[in-house]
């Protein structure tokens, strides 16, 4: 797909398009998926899902922010195909109870949207944070609801000329935590078994 168009500006800033790239890569969005997002900003991460889900529901408290996501997402209206839902509030309030896919562009009130997604068994959660000691928060959160499965550092650095040459400048790094709170057991309830996520199954 051809790169977003961002033509109004949140003053927060977009989550930057290399690392966009990642969270779709761990959101794994599938067309009959319902995607939330707390924080939607700019609306960068929330237009790149409506152009893969099938539900898009965008959580956002400042009010003016919610109109920029909805301006930029007007913006981008010939590649959504998902049907938006922006939402003014303060999250873990406004958020679905049948999302199969959360991500959080921030880390207000974190714990508590956490909380939420453990209640509501989300298959995938994917959360970013930029400062290290917000990470080490998070990745203990996360681990403490038993949802954690990989935490991801990663920086970009970006080129240009200097002296004929080229040099690089660094992006802030970027924590990423991934996890999920879908069960990792079903039981059949027709055999007493108790189905692993590999496949196999233990006897009851």
């Amino acid at each position: 797909m051809p790169p977003i168009a961002l033509p109004h500006d949140a003053k927060a800033g977009p989550t930057k398009s290399e690392v966009r790239a990642v969270v779709r890569s761990k959101l794994a969005l599938e067309p009959d998926d319902h995607f939330a997002e707390v924080g939607s900003c700019t609306g960068a991460v929330t237009i790149e899902a409506a152009q893969r889900a099938g539900r898009v529901t965008a959580v956002e408290r400042k009010p003016e922010r919610l109109e920029t996501t909805e301006r930029n997402l007007a913006a981008n209206e010939a590649s959504v195909r998902a049907d938006v839902d922006l939402r003014n509030a303060e999250a873990p309030d406004g958020l679905p109870d049948d999302a199969d896919a959360l991500f959080l562009g921030g880390s207000r009130n974190f714990e508590a949207v956490l909380d939420h997604a453990v209640d509501t068994e989300i298959d995938r959660v994917v959360m970013n944070v930029s400062r290290l000691e917000v990470a080490g928060q998070a990745t203990k959160a996360f681990r403490e609801r038993d949802i954690l499965e990989e935490v991801v550092q990663f920086q970009v650095s970006h080129g240009y000329e200097l002296a004929g040459a080229t040099s690089f400048n660094s992006d802030n790094p970027v924590y990423m935590l991934v996890g999920s709170a879908t069960p990792d057991e079903e039981t059949d309830e027709g055999d007493g078994e108790t189905v692993a996520a590999d496949g196999g199954s233990t006897a009851q």
